[in-house]
């Protein structure tokens, strides 16, 4: 993925029924323990897989212009702490890649049962360039009971608040997120779609650089009562509200995209 506005380009075609199978062979197996489970703060959690929907979106990451699946401006309204309105800028687009550098180790471990096809990502500045997120969207090679699976794995596990399956920042240079990263990684949100072979996740930090030592999850950092510089900065806010916005967009492009030829 490129930081231009036409399509990206296709890939090798996957064989998703094997996929399939062995997914949810690794999903029932052995598991981690600990975390919680990534909060949806748009409809209260994904749709039943419409299977039209869900076959469209696999393709998604190559087939739809970057400005779409990433919008130069991103609008939460009542978005913010106390629901004040957050408005979020563009400031770069990763190139489209797999999983093995883009993601740690570990939650590239999780995610192996449903099989990573693409991973396409972008750097957002708040209005005040104060705050740096870094959105992705996983997608994965797996059929709708796999997803399934997974979901219900990082819920049961509560896999979705521990901070070593954080995702990674993607810096940009020359931008106020040029130092995002690793030890900058303050709050995140991870999410296994069921209504399309995808995870969206996404991650903040403050835009000045500082190191964190006690990073939060969007849910602990937004809960009643959260207090901490991670939770008062809205940190929080900013990874939810971005995840929430390119969700909901991955969601519409899937729905009006053509029925696939049978």
């Amino acid at each position: 993925m490129s930081d231009e506005t036409g399509p990206l380009r296709p890939v090798p075609a996957r064989r998703p029924g094997r996929v399939a199978a062995a997914a949810i062979c690794g999903v029932l197996g052995a598991g981690l323990i600990g975390g919680a489970v990534a909060g949806t703060w748009l409809d209260g959690g994904s749709e039943p897989a419409r299977p039209s929907n869900f076959t469209a979106a696999r393709d998604l990451w190559h087939s739809t212009p970057v400005d779409t699946l990433f919008p130069p401006t991103i609008r939460g309204t009542g978005a913010g702490p106390g629901g004040a309105d957050r408005e979020w800028t563009r400031v770069g687009v990763a190139p489209d890649s797999g999983c093995a550098g883009a993601l740690d180790p570990l939650l590239l471990k999780v995610l192996e049962p449903v099989g990573c096809a693409r991973m396409v990502r972008a750097t957002y500045t708040d209005a005040t360039a104060s705050s740096v997120i870094t959105v992705g969207l996983v997608f994965t090679q797996a059929e709708p009971a796999a997803m399934a699976a997974l979901a219900n794995r990082f819920t049961t596990e509560k896999l979705a608040e521990r901070s070593d399956l954080m995702p990674r920042a993607y810096p940009v240079k020359a931008t106020d997120a040029a130092a995002f990263g690793d030890q900058q990684r303050a709050s995140w949100t991870v999410r296994v779609l069921t209504d399309a072979p995808v995870v969206v996740t996404a991650v903040s930090g403050f835009a000045d650089g500082r190191r964190i030592d006690a990073p939060q999850s969007a849910e602990q950092a937004t809960a009643d009562g959260a207090s901490g510089p991670v939770a008062e900065a809205g940190l929080g806010q900013d990874a939810k509200g971005i995840a929430d916005n390119v969700e909901r967009g991955l969601r519409k492009k899937a729905a009006a995209s053509p029925e696939p030829a049978s």
